[in-house]
């Protein structure tokens, strides 16, 4: 069973994932110093999410997550488009997600773009393999890497300090302060997680009291050492960096620093895409079970067993993504954009089955309240982004309705081969086109 400290050190995993190690740089490419502003909103932003996932899970521990509480809500149809969110999402937001741990190698061994992307390709490689051989990172080693990045972050920061220059900061806004709304947008995905803890829920010793705790450790514990790297960042380096924790660290250790970072972010690389692909492979076979997705797709969804079908579905179409990017040189933004577009519709819908479910006049109801308000601003400030959202929705809702028609018309098939076959069955001296009534009334 998790404790408190255990779960905290889970969700600061799930949430200070590979974003860290390259966010920094987007952000300021987008808003200059002023992205500090975007950081620290988000921040703000990330209390009401985190705690009312909380008080979901506190309230209705259940491994389906997000999922279930839909269902709850608003039944199985929004729960399928939620779950066809977060499936899609997945192969979509592989390629950003390796791509960060890949600009590290990059920044090492140089070769461009084209160094990141095989980077790409072999952490999906490998991540599948280990994943379709039943091989799971487990929760020990998911702590370790926390862990280290915690400690990788903090050693940054510290290394890096002394050469600040409050004169990098100006002109703080050289975009306009309306770019902290886009720089906002990119930052999202460094907060994606926060839904995580939902599914932990049910393995805590006490669900009600421990949710909550944990959920307020790791928000402090994110935001502090989020503002501290973005801070840091700006006052620091003269120039956006791709590999921000590789060129801090090199400025107190030299470039050798550099070969080290990028082994660790290959490792945190490594650690979260396999408990997405993992998650997200178990995902798609238990929609197959219920009928969201074809049937072909449900083998493994029992617990202890591999979904292989899902997982190769999951990896061919992270594959058909990479080779786009490398056909048309796409870069990692707007891939990250459609992904967090997904993540928020999952944060909207999830905040507004929150809304309902959730005791009326309790603090948890208001502070979900605020929460949905929140994920519609982001989903506002995603933009166009967001139809790659409404289109695999679209699709669920159709699915779901196609599915539905093709039971009834099973159902109705099979009511007419038994009533043939009972019709068949009656006895010869009995004919089935009159009824019994009528024999006794001819009888002498």
């Amino acid at each position: 069973m998790l404790t408190v400290k255990q779960g905290a050190a889970l969700n600061i995993g799930a949430v200070l994932g590979t974003g860290v190690i390259a966010l920094p740089a987007l952000g300021a490419q987008v808003a200059g110093p002023a992205s500090l502003v975007a950081w620290l909103a988000l921040v703000v932003l990330s209390a009401p999410l985190a705690l009312t996932f909380a008080a979901l899970g506190a309230r209705y521990p259940d491994a389906g997550g997000v999922a279930t509480y839909v269902a709850k809500a608003f039944g199985p149809r929004l729960a399928a488009v939620v779950g066809w969110t977060f499936f899609f999402a997945v192969p979509v937001g592989a390629l950003p997600a390796a791509a960060f741990g890949g600009a590290y190698v990059t920044a090492v061994v140089g070769g461009g773009y084209r160094t990141t992307l095989l980077t790409v390709g072999a952490l999906v490689v490998l991540v599948t393999a280990a994943n379709f051989g039943g091989v799971r990172l487990s929760g020990r080693v998911q702590l370790v890497l926390a862990a280290v990045l915690v400690a990788l972050l903090l050693a940054a920061v510290a290394a890096a300090l002394p050469d600040a220059r409050w004169a990098n900061l100006t002109p703080f806004a050289p975009h306009g302060w309306a770019a902290t709304g886009p720089a906002i947008a990119v930052l999202v995905w460094g907060f994606v997680g926060w839904e995580a803890v939902t599914s932990l829920a049910a393995d805590y010793r006490d669900p009600a009291r421990d949710v909550p705790r944990a959920a307020w450790i790791a928000v402090g514990v994110v935001g502090a050492l989020y503002l501290a790297v973005a801070a840091t960042s700006q006052l620091v380096l003269t120039a956006p960096s791709e590999a921000p924790l590789g060129d801090l660290l090199a400025l107190r250790f030299g470039d050798s620093s550099r070969v080290v970072t990028a082994v660790v972010a290959l490792l945190l690389t490594a650690g979260a895409m396999n408990a997405y692909f993992a998650g997200v492979a178990k995902l798609g076979a238990a929609l197959a079970r219920d009928g969201a997705l074809p049937a072909w797709f449900a083998r493994g969804a029992d617990a202890g067993q591999v979904p292989r079908r899902s997982l190769s579905a999951v990896a061919l179409l992270a594959g058909a993504v990479l080779a786009l990017a490398a056909a048309t040189g796409l870069g990692p933004r707007p891939l990250m954009l459609l992904t967090t577009g997904s993540f928020v519709v999952v944060y909207v819908l999830g905040t507004a089955a929150a809304v309902k479910l959730l005791p009326a006049g309790s603090w948890a109801r208001r502070v979900a309240v605020v929460a949905l308000l929140s994920a519609l601003g982001l989903l506002a400030l995603i933009g166009w982004y967001v139809l790659w959202s409404a289109v695999v929705a679209a699709a669920a809702l159709l699915y779901q309705r196609a599915a539905a028609r093709r039971r009834a018309q099973r159902l109705r098939s099979s009511t007419m081969c038994m009533a043939a076959s009972s019709a068949d069955a009656a006895p010869p001296s009995m004919p089935t086109s009159e009824p019994i009534s009528s024999f006794s009334s001819s009888s002498p």
